[in-house]
């Protein structure tokens, strides 16, 4: 992991926590998870946000999206779908200002009503 930012917690990470790793990104599961086997992909390299990765670093996270998504399907049954998401700039609930990918895997019956999915981080505006 990168060292760039002393006080950075993703740049900190426990070598343990790392459950898969590429040459430019690695992934965690979520200290916090909202779901069983929520997991975070992180670029190595200390960047703000999604909007100052390289095309190398956009393939990595994406390659270990894919992959985080085959291995959760078969260890956290039953996932019936993800949500997929990245907080960034503080307005948008940023704290951690490395970037970081959210995988969220999501089962039947774990709301209400998931229609509308990401579109409720703003309450009353995800229905439709």
């Amino acid at each position: 992991m990168s060292k760039e930012s002393g006080g950075c917690v993703f740049c900190n990470i426990q070598n343990e926590r790392v459950v898969a790793e590429n040459e430019y990104a690695f992934a965690i599961r979520d200290g916090f998870p909202v779901t069983a086997g929520h997991s975070l992909i992180i670029p190595k390299r200390h960047i703000k946000d999604y909007f100052g990765l390289t095309e190398n670093e956009l393939l990595a996270c994406n390659s270990l999206l894919q992959l985080l998504r085959t291995e959760i399907m078969k260890e956290y049954q039953p996932v019936k779908g993800f949500n997929i998401g990245m907080n960034s700039g503080s307005a948008a609930g940023q704290t951690i200002f490395h970037c970081h990918i959210h995988l969220i895997p999501r089962r039947e019956g774990d709301v209400e009503d998931p229609r509308g999915g990401v579109r409720h981080v703003i309450p009353e505006k995800g229905n439709y």
